[in-house]
């Protein structure tokens, strides 16, 4: 149909997700569907009482984390209501029927998170971050092929018959069955969204902030440019115009390649689709979906728009910065009842919606007002941008050698409007310095040089400082240094080691260190054991066996009891590990209780089982039995998983397999079943028991770094996947959060993995935990969000 571009007015907002809105699908009149964050699909009808509402009919529970891409199967034999396909980050493709809003097929075959779902006829295709598409018919898998050589993050069909993909490698590619018949080329970031152009060809939607529009040949017909943030979705209407949804809170409309209008939100817009009718329904980050139109009989009542205008402000207030400081992260006036240290100390404070900067009177002891903090005179004019941040410099610099010219960022000073008073808090080249070299895996031998440079092109040449090294993550001070390989590139760096540890840097650092050099406190471990209560059970078990005629062949004789008392005679004595020793048969007695003992009675053996392994002949020797024998470990790993799982059995099982990072012996066995292993234990994240989820996250951990040092590209995406259920979880317990954080962001330091985790937002997992009451948790957010921006 044809419409006359009008403007876009808010009409409803369809609330009932607890959590991001991440996909919509437009079924056909009957009515909207939903994927959220919150691991629900929802489904929306038409109010018979106000044709401009929706109300929620259908919540579809059954994914495991949250939803993302949504197809609508029309009316049909099998589903005379219609139904829905959905896909996750739990890697499934559910299929609902809508009429009695029950999941009827579950498509399991993909490794990582399902980026997108169409309808081929009767078919169903989906993509993913494993880089395959996969066809499904009738429940099953009838093909599958690796379509890019990295993730894949949208699927469409054309009109025509062809399959379209999007992917982080910059390109989009056009299928006749699994033959790609066309690849498209322009792009220069990760293709995020795609959707037809009527009569045209398709338009796509990118993290380089623009949207394309393709002839089907593959010439780029038009470039849209406008946001200022990643492109996420995009779509088109009959009457021509389209709409994109960003990262910068925006859906625009765009008319003959001009953008017509811009549809503010509180938040990311994630999806933005076009009704029949020509209205747009936008998913928010804040949960809520938005209904906005052009046709006067439905636009919200002057409340509602009321309302709506408010919570806009509100949102931005939130976000509002003073001098390039976050307004809400500001300490209230009761940071002014602490004494400063020394004369002259400055602190800036929140004082209603301003930020207000104070100096500390030594000799009255007192905090004197200096005036409001406001950005400079030229803040956000003319300011160059890199990376979609704005700085008061970016200099080219050439460091010679043959290497390619590098962009420094540097911001001067925050300035404070006091009337006749001149002051500025002067950031400090040094740490300037040493975050970009850091991010651009640089010797910290160029530093001075790098400092020299910044004081002479920005008119500091007398500006003096402590040069010690400070953390880039943190501030904090150093007090020795380590020599280390962080970039394994066969160079030697010095790297000062801060009192305040960065979360995921020093961490890193203490990893890299073990795993150079065989320290072996690199990796984190369960060493704490209550041995006299361990034994305790064992004999309470083996007399229960011994008492039932029917168990009693499983039970221990009075020789092999001593030889488990007498193995928890040397793990007693930590002291003389170095010496000590264990016979192969008390290794082969805890094995054969592994394998006989009912399920329900092996949890203290495999509690004695994580002690040996950090025994360093216990752990040898235990290595020689899997290796040269059918593999128990593994066979235990499978009892203790297998439903009805126990607690006990999960939490002692986790707890050995991770006791096993501690020796590098057995680095190529946890690398060989890494994907079992975490498979195994995938439901762990979401264990009502505290510390199951504690000792899953430390798992995590071990393995990120440990795949980190055999640069194993998979098994780091698997490990990212895994550390994003935590991150993710709401119910998850803090520290339990804070290693899956760490894990994260160890990964995109230093692992093969971080444009993965881009594509993953991991940028919305950092912004949700910087925002977090626990300080630990924020503070590694915010970590993360730095990493995030730096790439």
């Amino acid at each position: 149909m044809d419409i006359d571009f009008k403007e876009y007015q808010l009409s409803s907002e369809l609330r009932g997700h607890e959590d991001d809105v991440r996909g919509i699908c437009v079924c056909d009149n009957v009515g909207i569907a939903t994927s959220s964050r919150d691991r629900t699909v929802r489904f929306w009808s038409l109010d018979p009482s106000d044709k401009r509402k929706y109300h929620s009919s259908k919540i579809l529970l059954g994914h495991t984390s949250f939803v993302g891409p949504l197809a609508w199967i029309s009316p049909n034999a099998e589903f005379p209501e219609g139904g829905l396909v959905s896909g996750g980050m739990d890697t499934m493709v559910l299929v609902w029927d809508l009429r009695s809003g029950e999941k009827v097929q579950t498509l399991q075959g993909h490794k990582l998170q399902v980026t997108g779902v169409t309808l081929d006829n009767e078919d169903i295709v989906s993509s993913s971050v494993d880089s395959t598409l996969k066809r499904w018919r009738k429940g099953k898998l009838v093909e599958f092929w690796e379509a890019h050589n990295a993730p894949i993050q949208t699927v469409i069909r054309i009109p025509s018959g062809e399959i379209v993909s999007g992917s982080s490698d910059t390109t989009i590619k056009l299928w006749k069955g699994k033959k790609c018949a066309q690849t498209f080329v322009g792009h220069t970031d990760t293709v995020r969204g795609l959707s037809v152009m009527p009569g045209v060809g398709i338009i796509s939607a990118s993290h380089d902030c623009t949207i394309r529009l393709w002839a089907l040949t593959g010439q780029v017909l038009m470039e849209m440019v406008g946001h200022t943030a990643i492109v996420y979705s995009i779509d088109s209407h009959a009457s021509g115009l389209i709409v994109s949804g960003s990262e910068d809170r925006f859906a625009k409309i765009w008319k003959d390649g001009v953008c017509v209008q811009s549809l503010e939100h509180p938040g990311c817009v994630w999806d933005a689709k076009f009704l029949e009718n020509g209205d747009i329904v936008t998913a928010c980050s804040d949960g809520v979906t938005r209904i906005w139109t052009v046709h006067s009989d439905k636009v919200a009542d002057s409340l509602e728009l009321e309302a709506y205008a408010s919570e806009l402000s509100q949102y931005k207030l939130s976000r509002k910065k003073v001098g390039g400081l976050k307004l809400y992260d500001l300490p209230g006036l009761e940071a002014l009842q602490i004494p400063g240290t020394s004369a002259g100390q400055t602190k800036v404070v929140r004082e209603g919606d301003n930020g207000v900067a104070y100096s500390w009177d030594m000799k009255e002891q007192r905090w004197d007002k200096l005036g409001e903090v406001v950005d400079g005179p030229d803040d956000g004019m003319n300011r160059p941008i890199l990376d979609g941040i704005q700085y008061d410099y970016v200099f080219d610099v050439d460091i010679g050698d043959g290497e390619p010219t590098r962009k420094l960022p540097y911001n001067r000073s925050v300035n404070i409007n006091v009337p006749s008073v001149n002051f500025a808090e002067v950031y400090n080249p040094y740490d300037a310095a040493d975050k970009w070299l850091l991010k651009e895996n640089l010797p910290f031998s160029y530093r001075q040089q790098i400092v020299e440079f910044i004081l002479q092109n920005t008119g500091q040449k007398d500006f003096t400082l402590n040069t010690s090294f400070r953390d880039p993550y943190t501030g904090g001070e150093c007090i020795g240094f380590w020599l280390f390989d962080p970039f394994y590139t066969g160079k030697t760096y010095i790297q000062a080691y801060p009192k305040v540890f960065s979360h995921f840097g020093i961490l890193l650092l203490l990893h890299i260190c073990s795993l150079t050099y065989g320290l072996q406190k690199g990796m984190l471990i369960f060493d704490a054991a209550q041995f006299d209560g361990i034994l305790k059970k064992i004999m309470e078990f083996n007399n229960a066996l011994l008492s039932d005629l029917e168990k009693k062949n499983l039970s221990m004789s009075e020789l092999e009891t001593s030889r488990v008392a007498a193995v928890v005679k040397i793990l007693k004595d930590t002291s003389h590990y170095h010496c000590s020793s264990f016979a192969d048969v008390d290794i082969s007695l805890l094995l054969k209780l592994l394998k006989t003992w009912p399920p329900a009675m092996i949890f203290p053996v495999i509690d004695i089982l994580r002690m040996t392994i950090l025994h360093p002949d216990g752990a040898s020797l235990l290595l020689k039995h899997v290796e040269n024998q059918n593999d128990v470990l593994m066979e235990m790993i499978e009892k203790v998983s297998s439903n009805p799982t126990l607690p006990a059995n999960l939490l002692t099982g986790i707890r050995a397999v991770t006791n096993l990072f501690k020796n590098s012996s057995w680095y190529s066995w946890l690398q060989k079943h890494r994907s079992e292993i975490l498979d195994a234990f995938s439901s762990c994240y979401s264990s009502p028991n505290k510390n199951v989820q504690l000792s899953y996250s430390t798992l995590i951990l071990n393995y990120a770094v440990l795949l980190i040092e055999k640069k194993d590209e998979e098994g780091q995406s698997h490990v990212l996947s895994a550390a994003l259920e935590i991150a993710e979880e709401e119910s998850m317990e803090v520290d339990s959060k804070y290693r899956a954080l760490v894990a994260i962001g160890t990964l995109m330091l230093e692992g093969l993995v971080k444009k993965i985790a881009l594509d993953f937002d991991v940028g919305n997992i950092a912004r949700v935990a910087k925002a977090s009451k626990e300080t630990k948790i924020a503070e590694v957010g915010a970590d993360i969000e730095l990493l995030a921006k730096q790439s």
